[in-house]
């Protein structure tokens, strides 16, 4: 034994020696080109180097920096190399200037970079590594690298001689090992001799055959050696199966297949007869033993059928979960029922049917009387052909029915067999046996209760072959009818809200504008899916038949948006009643505006951020003024077809006090349309604003449109399919007034002129055939030119306008208002004005940029 292990051991020694030198000098290659190479590559890319070699002289350049780092390298030179392979740096200076040598130009190309060689040298074997440099893309020249290969005989010494110590304490530890293997052997047999032993097998043999686990030992040619008793009771082995192949022994397919296959398995689980076997097989060649295997078995039926009850809780807790995800996902009432129904076919359940009760789905609490009496608003299930009720469909079920039963206590009914559900069938025979006839046969009925509230009940259906509710399926659909109730509360306080919010906006926003004879208007509003917001328009009319047009947009959802809609709007009617210009307008509002949010107490109920556009059209001129808070700019397309968006400064959203806001003026010729919208109709989740602008400028361009058939194209056009957003739209069409039924004179100073007006007022109301109108136009005119001439300035100016109303103004230029007031019994005058609004319907002062107009109206009986 001595000698064999000091003849493996020295073949180890000389084996690896030799190993040792061929690994020794391949690294040392490997490792002398890797440094040639990192070093060349180094320099190469160092920065100066490119531009260098592109100057006159780059040996001034490169060569003190060539000599630096071969000093610091130590055993490795560098070389620099020009694109006509003269040498323009080395680490021996006396090579600059020299040109290669003719056998080493053939290995250097442009195109066969980062070249390594090993070559030749008075020093020995050394590793020669090229790098192309380039500067800016264009090739400028080499960098060469060179390390001496290190002699590997010191080394490859130094490790055969470790080697060989090693070796040498390798046979000392194998004699002792063997020695002490020996010792502990005997030590372990205690002595025993071959009686003795027999009697140690005889036990074990015994052992074997009493464990709880069936063994069976196969040999290389498939026939049992050995089977334990225990193997013998769980297979039904005959009683001379050893030595019988296992294909003799009569055992089902997989068992067979398994013990005779030759090959390991690991709890392999296989039917046998009515047991389930846990099947173990280990090979004994593996472990130097002969050709065969050995098999464990172990009987888990048992434990079997408590796994897969186990399984079936943890597949009903995943079903809980996932439903939980998937219900609930919108605020609708009755599609988040609809998620109820299809999150538990046909994982759960064959069919689901959800009933609420009718006041839930339009968002109100169901009445108490309400209990009984659903509405059908879900079903789903693996067919479409089930005989359920319809959805939509009213039902009133008994207290003895399980939803009857369901709705009155507030507790889930399991019923197992329908067939012995008296009081179900007894409640609609024809539809109770149309669905056991379908193959329906067991149900749970869950209420669907949240916050205390019962809002309905979900039946869960079970039909054909799908195996009859059980207890535990009960609780399954007590928390998905749970989970789901409270969603159903949720989308229903959401519909209750959303409803209230939109008729508030709907109340709050103007219903069928009044006609005006400056435009001809048309609107739509749409709330948003989310909620009614804070959007609204309105068209006011102005006195000297002109128009305000507005548009606007509240920060936010809901009825704190509708509501502060309804302020703003409520601000610009009483703002407008003063006939200021629209700029002054803004600025009025947008000091309410911070008045009202310092007023608030919850930061998330103010204001700030409203938005504004204001714009003021006057038919006898055709222009139109307007102003903007922060909102977009509208679109104005002209009779020929041509649709643009004014330049209009931007004024800051309303609350935020920046800086003034500015006036626009436009032209407008009669027929022209002017499109005010809101931003929700240009801008949404599928495009943004400039987009939508564009689009909206394009569909508008239309002119012969009228205001109601361009309303419908612009929403077809641009109304999102998920609106966020309110959608608010308002086109008007312009119109100007007939010159002939505008008439006016200048009032020179002077008393007498207020007669020659009277004389010219009365002339021209007999024109227009409305001399019925002379006398009182004639007491209201010579009030208001006397007052003009009297506390006036000139220029003094006298119009007429006919339309709806006949419209008197009389201007100066004096910014000073005269105001109605009741004067005395012994008063000599004050009673002018009074006159003057006893006569008229209207009256009232507008302001100009160079005085203030005093206007009245009174109503044409034929208008």
């Amino acid at each position: 034994m001595f000698v064999l292990q000091l003849v493996v051991v020295l073949l180890l020694v000389v084996a690896a020696v030799l190993e040792l030198v061929v690994q020794a000098h391949g690294d040392i290659n490997e490792r002398a080109r890797s440094r040639a190479m990192g070093v060349a590559q180094t320099f190469a890319t160092t920065a100066g180097v490119a531009p260098a070699l592109a100057t006159g002289n780059p040996s001034a350049i490169l060569q003190p920096k060539a000599e630096a780092a071969s000093q610091a390298l130590g055993d490795t030179g560098i070389q620099v190399i020009n694109a006509q392979y003269v040498r323009v740096a080395d680490r021996y200076p006396y090579r600059v200037g020299t040109t290669l040598e003719p056998r080493i130009v053939p290995t250097l190309s442009r195109d066969h970079p980062n070249f390594a060689e090993v070559t030749t040298s008075a020093g020995g074997e050394q590793v020669v590594a090229r790098v192309p440099v380039y500067d800016n893309g264009t090739f400028v020249g080499w960098v060469a690298a060179s390390t001496h290969i290190s002699d590997i005989n010191g080394v490859v010494g130094q490790r055969v001689r470790i080697l060989f110590a090693g070796a040498a304490g390798a046979l000392v530890v194998s004699v002792l090992g063997t020695a002490l293997i020996s010792r502990k052997l005997n030590r372990q047999t205690r002595g025993l001799g071959p009686a003795e032993m027999t009697r140690m097998y005889e036990h074990h043999d015994a052992v074997l055959h009493a464990v709880r686990e069936g063994v069976v030992i196969v040999d290389g040619g498939d026939r049992v050696v050995l089977a334990n008793d225990e193997a013998r009771h769980l297979l039904e082995l005959p009683p001379d199966c050893e030595g019988r192949p296992v294909a003799e022994l009569g055992l089902e397919e997989p068992v067979a297949a398994l013990l005779a296959g030759g090959s390991a398995a690991s709890d392999e689980v296989v039917a046998a007869g009515e047991r389930l076997l846990a099947v173990n097989i280990r090979t004994t060649d593996d472990v130097g033993g002969p050709p065969g295997s050995v098999a464990t078995l172990r009987d888990t039926t048992e434990l079997r059928a408590l796994s897969g009850r186990a399984e079936k809780a943890r597949d009903r807790l995943r079903l809980v979960h996932e439903a939980g995800t998937s219900i609930g996902t919108t605020l609708d009432v009755t599609r988040t029922a609809q998620e109820l129904t299809e999150a538990v076919v046909p994982r759960f359940a064959d069919f689901v049917t959800v009933d609420l009760a009718p006041g839930v789905v339009s968002g109100d609490e169901p009445a108490e009387r309400d209990h009984h009496e659903v509405v059908r608003v879900a079903i789903s299930g693996i067919r479409d052909d089930a005989p359920f009720y319809r959805l939509g469909r009213t039902t009133a079920f008994g207290p003895a029915t399980p939803q009857g039963w369901s709705l009155g206590t507030g507790q889930s009914r399991l019923e197992p067999r329908l067939a012995d559900a008296t009081a179900w069938q007894e409640h609609d025979p024809p539809a109770t046996r149309a669905l056991m006839d379908y193959g329906v046969h067991s149900m749970i009925a869950a209420p669907l209760m949240a916050r205390g509230i019962l809002l309905g009940v979900a039946e869960f259906w079970r039909a054909d072959t799908s195996a009859p509710f059980e207890e535990d399926d009960r609780s399954v659909a007590e928390d998905l009818t749970a989970h789901a109730a409270l969603c159903i509360d949720n989308a229903r306080r959401y519909t209750r809200e959303h409803t209230l919010a939109t008729s508030l906006q709907r109340r709050l926003l103007p219903g069928d504008l009044l006609p005006q004879s400056a435009l001809e208007v048309a609107h739509r509003y749409l709330p948003a899916q989310a909620g009614a917001g804070g959007d609204w328009y309105d068209a006011i009319p102005l006195p000297g038949t002109r128009v305000a047009l507005v548009v606007g947009d509240v920060v936010g959802h809901g009825i704190h948006a509708a509501a502060t809609m309804g302020r703003l709007r409520t601000a610009v009617h009483n703002f407008s009643s003063l006939d200021i210009p629209p700029d002054e307008l803004l600025a009025h509002l947008d000091e309410l505006v911070q008045r009202i949010d310092q007023e608030t107490a919850d930061p998330e109920d103010t204001i700030t951020g409203a938005t504004c556009l204001y714009a003021i059209y006057d038919p006898t001129t055709g222009t139109c003024t307007m102003a903007t808070a922060g909102h977009p700019p509208p679109v104005v397309v002209h009779p020929d077809g041509s649709a643009h968006y004014p330049d209009m400064p931007q004024g800051h959203p309303l609350g935020l006090t920046a800086l003034p806001y500015e006036t626009t003026r436009l032209d407008l010729p009669a027929g022209s349309l002017l499109v005010l919208y809101t931003d929700g109709l240009v801008e949404s989740r599928d495009h943004d604003i400039g987009t939508g602008m564009q689009l909206l400028r394009e569909t508008v361009a239309y002119p012969q449109r009228t205001p109601e058939q361009a309303c419908a194209a612009i929403l077809r056009s641009l109304a999102p399919a998920h609106q966020s957003d309110d959608v608010t739209l308002l086109v008007a069409r312009t119109r100007t007034l007939d010159p002939g039924d505008i008439a006016g004179w200048d009032v020179p100073q002077g008393p007498a002129a207020v007669a020659r007006v009277r004389a010219a007022v009365n002339d021209q109301l007999d024109a227009w055939g409305i001399d019925e109108q002379a006398f009182a136009t004639e007491l209201i005119l010579s009030e208001l030119v006397t007052n003009a001439i009297r506390y006036g300035a000139p220029p003094i100016h006298v119009r007429l306008i006919r339309d709806a109303a006949l419209v008197c103004e009389v201007s100066d230029g004096t910014s000073t208002a005269p105001h109605l007031r009741y004067a005395a019994a012994t008063d000599e005058g004050g009673r002018g004005l009074f006159l003057v609004a006893q006569l008229a319907d209207r009256w009232g002062t507008r302001y100009t940029e160079t005085g203030k107009i005093i206007w009245s109206e009174q109503a044409l009986a034929h208008f």
